[in-house]
């Protein structure tokens, strides 16, 4: 459980989620599952409480809880709440947003590299929170909505993210995401020629120890958290290939671990050996090549190109998808430039 205040670093934010677990007192009344929680759990109203056990968060000995459910002494209990930022004085910012989709219950966001989702560790303003802080009309110094965005993407990762503006439209798309329901496609370019036309990783994800800004994947499943990456093949330079990434589950990085597991680390991710020459010649021609791709994409070559879930109003299927973006595009058109000149060397 995270601790209620702390801030966790933009890299360090494995999970949307907080996990807990209650044993109820050996002198406790009998009393409504909802309301002992709300009693018993620092900053979680009656309210949230019910909203996570109709998603079904909630579990009492291992079974699913009902609100009307009476609790008594030693039972046992379990439940996930989605994360929420206590205590955090947030500034609304007048950022330009580049919203792909909007109404009363929640909005789809299409996040630039570079800018951090989330405020902390020395990023307190200029984040996609802070923006949407001030699109919503929150006020100064306000922490209440918080807890509005359902998942995450990297600070130099680009492309889509779904944000909810009421707990019921929260809860719902949380509980999506909880149950690997929701639909992510990202496009990547990643190092080498990837000699199947498709394939999965499946790993446990863990933190790695001799770095704290990385993960990796761990063999004991106690250290790590299961994740799966299904990716196809969409073009091939040679030395590089573009590929598309389906993702089962959602882990820090994950799609940059796993490509880097198999031997295609992402072009240009400096934290997973993707911003040094992994394949190709040693010619100095070539390396000023390299050189200038760096320099025309200089992040990760990630996008989030298509987000898809269930409106947690309406109960309609909804899909958005954001072009690949211009650093992206011109990078693929370089490579595509730079074949087409050296095809002998294929």
């Amino acid at each position: 459980m995270i601790p209620p205040g702390e801030i966790l670093p933009e890299e360090e934010q494995q999970e949307m989620f907080e996990h807990f677990r209650l044993v109820v007192d050996k002198g406790q009344e009998p009393d409504r599952i909802d309301r002992y929680i709300a009693t018993h759990q620092e900053d979680t109203s009656r309210h949230r409480v019910q909203l996570a056990i109709k998603a079904g968060f909630v579990l009492v000995n291992d079974v699913p809880a009902k609100a009307s459910l009476i609790v008594r002494p030693g039972d046992i209990i379990r439940f996930v709440m989605p994360y929420q930022r206590r205590g955090v004085e947030i500034l609304p910012e007048d950022i330009p947003l580049d919203i792909t989709y909007e109404d009363d219950a929640l909005l789809v966001v299409n996040k630039p590299a570079g800018m951090v989702v989330h405020p902390g560790h020395g990023n307190f303003s200029g984040t996609l929170v802070n923006a949407l802080a001030f699109h919503l009309g929150l006020g100064k110094g306000s922490d209440e909505r918080m807890g509005i965005l359902v998942h995450r993407i990297d600070k130099d990762t680009s492309g889509l993210l779904v944000v909810a503006k009421t707990d019921e439209a929260q809860m719902s798309l949380a509980k999506q995401f909880f149950d690997h329901t929701t639909e992510r496609l990202y496009t990547a370019v990643v190092w080498g020629n990837i000699k199947e036309d498709e394939g999965t990783v499946e790993s446990y994800i863990g933190r790695d120890p001799n770095d704290r800004l990385r993960f990796r994947n761990v063999d004991d499943p106690e250290k790590g958290k299961h994740a799966v990456t299904h990716y196809r093949v969409l073009e091939r330079f040679g030395f590089i290939t573009v590929v598309e990434c389906r993702l089962e589950t959602g882990r820090t990085h994950q799609i940059r671990v796993h490509m880097s597991s198999i031997g295609h680390p992402l072009f240009n991710d400096a934290r997973y050996g993707g911003s040094e020459i992994r394949s190709g010649t040693i010619y100095a021609k070539y390396r000023q090549f390299i050189s200038n791709c760096f320099t025309l994409c200089p992040r990760q070559a990630l996008h989030a190109r298509t987000l898809g879930f269930t409106h947690p109003s309406t109960g309609k299927r909804m899909s958005f998808a954001a072009p690949v973006p211009a650093d992206m595009t011109a990078l693929i058109e370089k490579w595509r430039t730079y074949v087409s000149s050296m095809k002998e060397e294929f």
